[in-house]
This record gives structure tokens, sequence and C-alpha cells, in this order.
């Protein structure tokens, strides 16, 4: 099988397709046929040594991606009511690897939910990873009810522009930062109120939220607690690099959480219903083909691409 492995961390130069042995599957596990995926930041960030590398004994040569949708080709013992044929989409074994940069990969079965029929194979991967992060920090620690308030950083990226459709699946109100290049995409997703984080500064946004979504960090997460109302919930999907974020929210009576993305079929089920119904719908900006992952790596870096970037087997 074609796969695309990572010889050493650096640059894109260090990404080379090679030909590999397919792989079986073993206990609790199924072997995947991957017909699409998606490129995520951490991939990047992985690549470069950082990322997953920081909290998985990850150790080059080693064949990156977590997003995948395809087809079941073959089932270890144990795996449930997987079925050769069956379409599964997953972000999977985050946060160890998921070696979905591949034709065929091996997924844990409790990774993996029922693609929806009516769903595209490029739609489900690109809602794998984002649309599972988006669920996860929204609900972890308490979701949103109708009629609250909530800011979405970053607004138009691949995690946020999931976390703004999810967020008004929940009836609240909500609002998302982005450029002004942007602004219409961002309201295309349901946004009531947009803010370009460009001209204005965040100590002019407004201070009464229930919930900040921070897929920025940095500086972001920080002075984002002071856009919260009392007992206001902010999650963040960037880990902070200090203590000082938590201090300061009990310091002023808020909350703070930072959400780490755990690979689970019970929580991507759910984002297959909403798929389903069409209450959700990933955006796809750019596709490239499994061989070209090196350029899709490029785009991603440059932190400027919106919505998701899909690869294609």
């Amino acid at each position: 099988m074609r796969a695309v492995v990572l010889d050493r961390f650096g640059s894109i130069e260090n990404l080379q397709v090679k030909d590999l042995p397919i792989p079986e599957p073993g206990v609790g596990e199924v072997l995947v046929r991957i017909a699409a995926g998606s490129l995520n930041p951490i991939d990047v960030k992985t690549r470069t040594g950082q990322g997953a590398a920081n909290f998985a004994a990850i150790v080059p040569p080693i064949v990156l991606g977590w997003d995948l949708s395809g087809t079941v080709v073959a089932c270890g013992a144990e795996a449930g009511d997987w079925r050769p044929g069956d379409a599964v989409f997953g972000s999977i074994g985050f946060p160890g690897l998921g070696r979905t940069n591949a034709d065929y990969t091996v997924a844990r079965a409790d990774h993996l939910a029922r693609k929806p029929p009516p769903v595209t194979h490029e739609q489900a991967a690109a809602a794998a990873m984002a649309g599972q992060t988006a669920w996860q920090a929204l609900t972890r620690h308490g979701r949103p009810a109708g009629g609250q308030k909530v800011l979405v950083q970053a607004a138009s990226g691949g995690v946020g522009h999931m976390a703004v459709q999810i967020a008004k699946q929940f009836g609240a109100d909500v609002t998302g930062t982005s450029s002004a290049s942007n602004r219409d995409f961002v309201l295309s997703l349901g946004a009531d109120t947009h803010i370009d984080y460009r001209n204005r500064p965040i100590e002019t946004y407004p201070r009464d939220f229930d919930m900040v979504f921070d897929a920025v960090g940095g500086n972001t997460t920080l002075r984002s607690l002071a856009l919260l109302k009392e007992d206001g919930l902010l999650v963040s999907i960037l880990p902070p690099n200090d203590e000082i974020v938590a201090e300061e929210a009990v310091r002023t009576g808020r909350r703070f959480h930072f959400v780490l993305m755990q690979s689970s079929a019970a929580d991507m089920t759910a984002v297959a219903h909403l798929l389903a119904s069409g209450a959700i719908r990933p955006h796809v900006s750019q596709r490239f083909a499994l061989t070209d992952l090196g350029r899709a790596h490029a785009l991603q870096e440059t932190g400027r691409s919106v919505g998701k970037i899909v690869i294609l087997n």
C-alpha cells in the first residue's frame, strides 16, 4: 500500500511516499481502506516534533494522520458489530498515532462511527477531528443552553467553524471572530454576530458571554476570561503554558478548562447524527491527493486556510 512516511521530524521534505505492507487488525481492531482523510494543525505540529510528539512516545519513521473515512475490509477478534463493507469514519488513535496518511490503516473498533449514507467520505473526514474536538469542548464541562451567549474565537478555522454550528444547535446566541475577509463565511455558519479581531481589540468585546470557546491560545486565552459573566466558562483546545489562566479564573469567579480531544466512538456518533440531519456541514476549502501531502502541510502551516483541508486517496 502507499503511505506517506515521516523519516524524521522537521520540514515537509521529510514526508516521503513509500510502499508499506498492509497492516493486519488485532484484537478489538478493524482494517479500514481509506477513501479520504483531512489535515489538522496537530499534524503540522507533530511533523516538526511538537504536538502529539510532546505527549505520546512518537519516534520517526512514522505515518502521521488521524482523520479518515472509508470502508472496513477486515475485522480482528472482538471487533464489536463491525463487518467488512461497513462505511466508517473517525479521528482515531488520538492522543497516540492514527496513521491515516496511507491507503489502509488499523483502527480501534471503539474509535469509529458509522458514516451516514447521505454524507460523502470527503465530508465525513473533514468533520472527524474538528467536529469531535468542538463537540467535546462544548459538552464535557457543561454545554450552552438556549439563549446563552457564546463567543467562538477563530470561528473560520477547522474546529472553530464546527463549534459555531454545534453551539447554534444548542440554541446559543453565537458571536464568531475572524478577519474581515471571512465575515460572510462566519455568518453563513449561523453566527449571530461577527467580530473582526484584527481591527477590534479584545478589550472592547462584550463582557457578558456565558461561554468562550478558544481556538487561538497564547495571550488570547487569558484575556478571554474578562469577557465572561461571573461563573462563565472558558474552554480552550490549546494548552496554556502555565497555571496563570486557571489561577485567574478562580480569583475572578470564572471557570476554565483545557480540553484535549480523545478518540471516542460515542462522541463521533454524536457528530454523525448532526451531519446526517444537516445540522452541521464541514466546509472544505482545499483538496490534495495523498501523494501531495507535503503541499497540504505547507498550506495548513500558513494558518490562513478556511474550514478544512481534505486528503483524497
